[in-house]
């Protein structure tokens, strides 16, 4: 089930699902450490001894945000009972809390007995193994821990705190979990258990016809027992509904700090750049590295997870955060990347939040038993093209000057040897992908772009013998992918090539929206007559003509595939191929006419967003419903680099228009 709330503040990072259940709690890494699993903490009601969960067919769940915020405004209907709960959910912005706000609306005319039920399911450090759960009678409170980790759970309604409290057993032997002894609206008290628990506790009022009550919740998350009970005082002195009043404030304020022009966007498009900011905000690692999606949904389709930093993802998403003005949240991901830069020069295939090194399926050897260097070499390339991105945004010749030794010149000298000598070329890798090895217009795109902004950079800081090794490497391989990369017969670039011996290869002619980066990272403009055929034939090959609309990544793209009719849709379409025709269409426009086909598109991923504003990473071609891992924290920031590329243009071709 995909993530429709997310809330975080780079070290605790908490995931709501369409029920406003809590599904992941992260700490202390946005991705990494999460002791919740995917599991469900379900929340509930008994309305005049009527119990139900709010993920029942009783309740009509509306999820959402308070305006440019990270805090929820969400509303759970009970027609039956007349009762309406509104709920507001906030991490704060620096201390590891959370907190929801429950506001019971009483709508009809007689009085309502209300207890509120909440349930808390942990895997502390990942595993059900070894957990206490435990009702404190100093705070009255439930504490659950293992180890250094302490998580503190508290409730009040109507400032009268928890009336009924249990702990027990989960999913071992015949136990379901606490939550069970809720249903009949009444807990039988157990003050601690250990092993594979959980808790459920309630508190309880009266509130009168058409009158209101006031529910607060909270966690707080620490390393000792004495951290959550420090953090819980705080809480509690300032008061939770205060303090999320004042979280609120903050994160407007944040995310308005820099204006976009409006130009002739919608509100809609507006809030959800805006909302896309704030999403991309909660999946930053207060220590710099950005996490690709914390859906742990995922696990179940591979086993694995899309928590890691891939230094692809993140120096785009980078270089679109700093597009829109939010520098500062993104200049450690240059530190970390200059941090764990192999001595070669290198990025690996994706690295865990603390740092160290991530999962890979990329071999070491290949199938002729020699040794490969198991990158994509991408992810070497686009951190550099990203930080001279962010350099000509910012003009922070300190910052840059900070990481040129150990970050610029390093990876711009792996660039330059990393080489297939007789095709002017990079030496193979792994596609952007993931999936193939060999040569690729994707990647070698990039290395042009990367050692054109080491370039740049040698010739900011004098170093002109440098700055011409890495010009001559860039038009090398500029001028190695127009004798081999692009087919004169089919009138557009390929994919890439596959070496066979003696220096020969095979042509990928695949259709690949990746293709974009031809034009993206600076080869060549978007008009030139090559890409513009290259672009039109991705454009009418890879289109999904079911009615859903978007781009597929590739023909026949096997990933979540839904089909096989590739006449109607080569593949899923994914938000951000489909975005990267819409750049196209925005750097080839002449007028503001051009700048329709573009809108549309913005107009399109916004149809396709969930109500909360989230948007995931690809969709069924015949459904339009998500599929995969959603937020995907790549979709936030194409869509944010497309619209604010977007503004600049028409804002150009406006000025234009008015000087004719």
């Amino acid at each position: 089930m995909p993530r429709h709330l997310v809330l975080g503040n780079g070290k605790l990072l908490i995931n709501l699902d369409e029920y406003l259940q809590i599904r992941d709690i992260y700490f202390p890494y946005v991705g990494q450490q999460n002791h919740v699993q995917g599991h469900v903490n379900r929340l509930g009601a008994s309305i005049n001894g009527s119990f139900s969960w709010l993920s029942s067919k009783e309740w009509v769940i509306e999820p959402g945000y308070h305006l440019d915020s990270l805090v929820t405004l969400s509303y759970a209907k009970n027609v039956k009972e007349g009762i309406t709960l509104k709920i507001e959910d906030a991490v704060h912005q620096r201390e590891n809390m959370f907190m929801r706000r429950i506001t019971v609306l009483n709508e009809s005319h007689e009085e309502k007995r209300i207890k509120i039920f909440f349930h808390q399911d942990l895997s502390i450090y990942e595993n059900e193994v070894g957990d206490t759960a435990y009702f404190d009678p100093e705070k009255s409170v439930i504490i659950h821990y293992k180890k250094n980790r302490y998580f503190l759970f508290a409730a009040s309604f109507d400032q009268k705190g928890i009336d009924q409290y249990t702990t027990g057993v989960k999913r071992f032997l015949s136990a379901e979990g606490t939550w069970r002894d809720a249903e009949d609206g009444h807990l039988h008290v157990n003050p601690i258990a250990q092993g594979s628990v959980d808790s459920t506790f309630s508190v309880q009022g009266i509130v009168p016809p058409h009158g209101k009550g006031d529910v607060n919740y909270a966690l707080t998350v620490g390393k000792s027992r004495e951290e959550v009970f420090s953090l819980y005082d705080y809480l509690m002195e300032i008061g939770p509904s205060l303090t999320l009043d004042k979280i609120d404030v903050y994160w407007r304020r944040w995310v308005n700090k820099t204006k976009i022009n409006p130009c002739n966007l919608s509100d809609e498009l507006l809030d959800l750049y805006n909302r896309s900011l704030l999403i991309i905000r909660t999946q930053t690692n207060e220590n710099g590295y950005i996490i690709a999606a914390n859906d742990s949904d995922i696990q179940h389709y591979n086993r694995d997870h899309y928590s890691y930093m891939w230094p692809r993802d993140g120096a785009l998403i980078a270089a679109a955060v700093a597009k829109a003005g939010f520098h500062g949240m993104v200049k450690n991901f240059y530190r970390r990347c200059a941090d764990v830069l192999t001595k070669e020069g290198y990025l690996h295939h994706k690295y865990n939040p603390d740092g160290s090194i991530g999962s890979s399926w990329h071999p070491m050897i290949d199938k002729e038993g020699s040794s490969q260097l198991p990158i994509q070499e991408d992810e070497t390339a686009l951190v550099l093209w990203a930080f001279w991105e962010h350099y000509k945004e910012t003009g922070d010749i300190e910052f840059a000057q900070s990481l040129y030794r150990s970050l610029v010149r390093p990876s711009a000298r792996f660039l330059l040897q990393y080489m297939q000598e007789e095709l002017d070329l990079p030496l193979p890798s792994y596609d952007l992908w993931e999936e193939r090895r060999g040569i690729f217009t994707f990647t070698t795109s990039s290395v042009y772009g990367g050692l054109m902004a080491a370039y740049s950079f040698a010739t900011l800081f004098g170093e002109d013998d440098r700055a011409e090794r890495y010009k001559k490497g860039a038009d090398r391989i500029k001028a190695g992918m127009e004798k081999h990369l692009y087919d004169e017969d089919s009138g557009r670039f390929l994919r890439g090539i596959y070496l066979l011996d003696d220096n020969a290869y095979k042509k990928d002619f695949t259709m690949e929206s990746s293709m974009y980066a031809l034009f993206a990272f600076g080869v060549y403009p978007a008009d030139d007559e090559r890409i513009v055929r290259t672009m039109q034939q991705m454009n009418e090959e890879l289109s999904i003509k079911s009615g859903v609309g978007g781009i597929a990544r590739y023909t026949n793209d096997y990933y979540f595939q839904q089909t096989h009719d590739m006449t109607r849709a080569p593949g899923n379409p994914w938000l951000i191929c489909t975005l990267w025709l819409a750049k196209w269409y925005v750097q080839c426009a002449k007028s503001l006419q051009d700048l329709e086909r573009p809108h549309e598109i913005l107009r399109w991923v916004h149809e396709h967003s969930f109500s909360t504003g989230v948007l995931p990473e690809q969709l069924h071609p015949f459904t339009g419903e998500a599929l995969s891992v959603a937020p995907l924290t790549w979709s936030h920031a194409t869509f944010i680099d497309v619209l604010k590329e977007y503004t600049k243009v028409y804002e150009k071709l406006s000025q234009n228009s008015l000087a004719r």
